[in-house]
Order: structure tokens, then C-alpha cells, then sequence
């Protein structure tokens, strides 16, 4: 069937040919029939696996699927590569704030270096490893000690009473909890 409708075709085309020319008819005729002699021949020896026409008709189908398919898998892609263009941004922002953060911990290392350098010279003596603090002042040496002016005041029991009012109130509770 497959040969009848290319013959057919092939015969329609040399008339449509003929159709067109006004002299040499014959010549031309003669000529278009001798190739398509040949081109059956080879038609004929020709190996065609047999197939069902239905898969010719499934190739429409089968195109617009892959069409729809390809669409789907180029909206996919330029997702991708703007989610992959966002990941870069991020990443490229990560690093710099990484970056700018290893600087400030180097500055700060130095900064507290230079610190724990100035406490040594103040308060250490190389030689004798001895802690030198300021020293106090002679007025807190030579001050009263709570107990001494407690002894001073007239009426020690109502100081005492007032004093264990203080221990027991709340405020005095939050405080010695806050420290």
C-alpha cells in the first residue's frame, strides 16, 4: 500500500510537471518516467519493519506531550537558576559578613592583648610576683566599723529592731537575690 501511494504521488507530481512545461513534453515525460522506474525499483528493494499506522498517528500526540514537557522543563530551569543566583547572593553576603566578623575578632584579640599588657605592668611586679593594688585611702582605715557605732547610739534596741525590719522585708530579700 505503502508503494501504490508513492507511485501515485510520484504520478501526480509528473503530470503537475508536464502541466507546467509548453515544449519538450515528451522528452521530459520520457525522462520522469525512467526515474521513477528507478526510484520504485529501489522502493522495492528496500527493508521496512511493519508497523501499526496507529503510531503514526500517535506522533502528533506524542510531539505536542513532548512540547508541553519541554515548556515544563525550561520554567523549571530558569526557577533553578534564579533560586541558584539567590543561593550565590547569599552565600557571596555570607562570606563577606564572615570576613568583616574575622576582622573584628582580630582587632578586638589585639585590642584585649594590649589590655591584659597595661593590667600586668599596673598591677604585677615581675621580680616578686607580688599583686601591687592602689592603695586605700587612709580615712577608710581609720573609720568606724558598724559595730563600733552601733555601741554609740542611745537607743541600740529600737536600731536593732529597725535594722531586722530591713533584713526582713522584701526589697531586702530581691536585692540580696539580684546580687
Amino acid at each position: 500500500s505503502s508503494r501504490k501511494f508513492l507511485e501515485s504521488v510520484m504520478d501526480s507530481e509528473i503530470l503537475s510537471i508536464l502541466c507546467q512545461q509548453s515544449r519538450g513534453k515528451e522528452d521530459v515525460q520520457k525522462h520522469l518516467n525512467l526515474l521513477k522506474e528507478r526510484v520504485l525499483r529501489v522502493f522495492k528493494t528496500l527493508k521496512v519493519p511493519t508497523g501499526k499506522q496507529s503510531n503514526l498517528k500517535n506522533v502528533l500526540s506524542f510531539q505536542v506531550a513532548q512540547e508541553q514537557m519541554l515548556e515544563k522543563n525550561e520554567t523549571a530551569l530558569v526557577q533553578l537558576q534564579e533560586e541558584i543566583n539567590e543561593a550565590e547572593k547569599s552565600a557571596e553576603h555570607a562570606e563577606e559578613t564572615m570576613l568583616s566578623l574575622q576582622h573584628d575578632i582580630q582587632v578586638l584579640k589585639s585590642q584585649l592583648e594590649e589590655e591584659e599588657k597595661k593590667a600586668r605592668k599596673l598591677f604585677w611586679d615581675s621580680e616578686t610576683k607580688e599583686l601591687h593594688l592602689p592603695e586605700l585611702p587612709k580615712c577608710s582605715l581609720q573609720a568606724p566599723t558598724l559595730q563600733e557605732e552601733i555601741l554609740m547610739v542611745k537607743n541600740q534596741k529600737g536600731l536593732l529592731e529597725d535594722m531586722n525590719t530591713i533584713q526582713q522585708s522584701a526589697d531586702m530579700r530581691n536585692m540580696l537575690t539580684f546580687i
